[in-house]
């Protein structure tokens, strides 16, 4: 395994500043967000899209730091009902994949995003109820009209530029955000849909992501190293689905945070090694997303963490020993 970074958590860094405290810290790998949902602080993508010289610049200025670029983040919400938002966001998902193929990068994480109703109109609908039973028919209307003829193109688009996963984030929000709907889309797009795997995004849904680890198996494609913390309190008494935007944190039913201040070194040391068990040895990327703590203090301490847990070596193979995968 290998500790990796996504950039946007040090957004308020140059790419320069980015790179070289990543390399400091003992990062190996980083992830880069293209646009969308990500400011794309670290890459302008029409410059790199036009200029060879400035595709070589930023490749040796990531491998002049030992790192590599692992993947481009381009999550946003291609279906959005609001068709100039939708467009928006699909100029920047297929730049995204058009890059990958020039910079050899054959992962892109991504959302499935969220479409709104057939008549239209300028906010996306989020279906997580099968009553009343108009809840179902607009389901239906979203994955057959909207996202599976989007994410085929899509997908086809991807092959072309030798791109191999689209990683989708289970995301709320989004019409892909847990197993069962991530199936559904698998079984659409066969094996280039795999899942990026954020654990902070299921804590709060009640789902356990060892669980996941374990029914995804070789469709892991990427991995999110978040934290987040459920205040029981809070939760038993307002619920998981409740909304209040701007309380302080102290309120809230749950809020991201750096790992470690939400679950502990047992569960990073449990998660790390479901994931050895079903084949995944590849890139854990830290996302930094705690509303109380320093951006560079929090990767600092998740690189730590990591350092502590996750697997690097191959495992040692013990006769009589069961295969690790």
């Amino acid at each position: 395994m290998r500790i990796g970074l996504f950039t946007d958590s040090l957004m308020h860094l140059s790419f320069e500043e980015t790179l070289e405290t990543a390399s400091n810290l003992g990062v190996e790998a980083i992830e880069i967000g293209t646009g969308n949902f990500s400011p794309a602080s670290h890459c302008d993508l029409g410059k790199l899209l036009e200029s060879q010289s400035a595709r070589n610049d930023f490749l040796n200025s990531i491998a002049a730091g030992g790192l590599q670029l692992a993947a481009l983040n381009c999550s946003g919400n291609p279906l959005h009902p609001d068709r100039e938002v939708a467009q928006r966001a699909i100029q920047v998902t297929r730049m995204t994949l058009e890059l990958a193929g020039l910079l050899g990068v054959e992962r892109i994480v991504c959302m499935s995003g969220c479409p709104g109703t057939p008549e239209g109109g300028r906010y996306p609908n989020w279906v997580i109820a099968a009553w009343p039973e108009d809840f179902l028919q607009l389901l239906e209307w979203q994955w057959k009209q909207q996202v599976i003829p989007f994410w085929s193109e899509t997908a086809e688009y991807a092959r072309r530029h030798g791109v191999r996963k689209l990683c989708f984030e289970l995301h709320p929000g989004m019409c892909v955000y847990n197993l069962s709907s991530f199936q559904r889309l698998r079984a659409a797009l066969g094996p280039i849909a795999a899942v990026n795997l954020d654990p902070s995004h299921f804590f709060f849904q009640g789902i356990d992501p060892l669980a996941v680890v374990r029914s995804l198996g070789e469709d892991i494609g990427y991995v999110h190293a978040k934290d987040a913390r459920v205040d029981p309190y809070n939760l038993a008494l307002q619920g998981a689905l409740d909304l209040q935007p701007g309380r302080p944190v102290r309120e809230l039913v749950w809020v991201y945070r750096t790992l470690g201040y939400g679950h502990g070194v047992q569960f990073w040391a449990d998660f790390v090694s479901a994931l050895r068990s079903v084949g995944y040895d590849s890139v854990l990327s830290i996302e930094h997303e705690d509303p109380l703590m320093d951006a560079e203090e929090a990767v600092s301490r998740a690189v730590s963490l990591l350092k502590s847990t996750a697997l690097f070596g191959p495992p040692t193979v013990l006769p009589g020993a069961p295969p690790a995968y």
